[in-house]
């Protein structure tokens, strides 16, 4: 048996797929969500082998979603959207359909998953996981889950982020969490006239900076409007500096 999870906020949207997956009877739905906090509790507990996923969806989008997936079923992404079809397939999905989509296209996109499914699913559900991390999506916003529960974080209530091991702390107003990424990741998809790699360690949102001071050698700190003493590299304080203005 083939398990698979409808995700999409549309009803009809829904219906449609329904009736087209009954042309596939090793195919059983398990569930059928309407936005994706529900999606990812449907995926956390039904381990699905494959979902059907909009993108744009209330609360969370289908990208975000996908990012917080432990173990990631594969994925055809069914969407009005065309903008997103390229982003689909550098997540390596399955196949895109654009609503309205005919039954023969939606055959199509299923047979050619059965078709390569045992060969290169692990393959895929590392891709796609990846890649959609990394989407540009992400950038006005962090994703983190605490106890089960998720945390949308936006960028500009970040002060700043320190590495941990394999983890990266995000601080905020509200406290400290925890992502499962590195340094780089944030570097690369962080708006960079908003923040600043100013140690290897250590990047800080240059809108909490009042101040620089002089530390040991050549290294500085920067004090944030919290009071936080954040270091400062000697090859991250040329970077600050620019990203001030000075």
């Amino acid at each position: 048996m083939i398990k698979a999870v409808i995700i999409d906020d549309e009803p009809l949207a829904r219906e449609i797929v329904k009736e087209y997956l009954l042309s596939f009877p090793q195919v059983q739905l398990m569930q059928e969500c309407g936005d994706g906090f529900e999606g990812l509790k449907a995926i956390q507990q039904q381990q699905p082998d494959i979902i059907f996923l909009d993108v744009q969806m209330p609360k969370i989008n289908g990208f975000e979603m996908l990012e917080l997936v432990e173990e990631l079923p594969a994925v055809i992404f069914t969407t009005a959207f065309e903008e997103h079809a390229i982003r689909a397939f550098e997540v390596n999905a399955v196949d895109y359909l654009l609503k309205p989509f005919s039954k023969e296209r939606f055959d199509k996109a299923v047979q050619k998953w059965l078709d390569r499914r045992v060969a290169d699913e692990l393959q895929q559900t590392a891709a796609v996981l990846e890649t959609a991390a990394a989407s540009p999506l992400q950038s006005n916003r962090v994703v983190v889950k605490i106890s089960g529960k998720i945390k949308i974080i936006p960028v500009q209530d970040i002060h700043y982020l320190e590495a941990a091991d394999d983890y990266v702390k995000i601080v905020t107003p509200e406290g400290t969490f925890l992502k499962n990424k590195t340094m780089q990741f944030f570097e690369t998809s962080l708006d960079p006239q908003q923040f600043a790699r100013v140690h290897r360690s250590y990047m800080l949102n240059i809108n909490q900076v009042t101040r620089i001071e002089p530390y040991e050698k050549e290294n500085h700190l920067a004090i944030l409007k919290t009071g936080a003493k954040v270091p400062v590299s000697k090859t991250g304080y040329p970077r600050l500096k620019a990203a001030l203005g000075l």
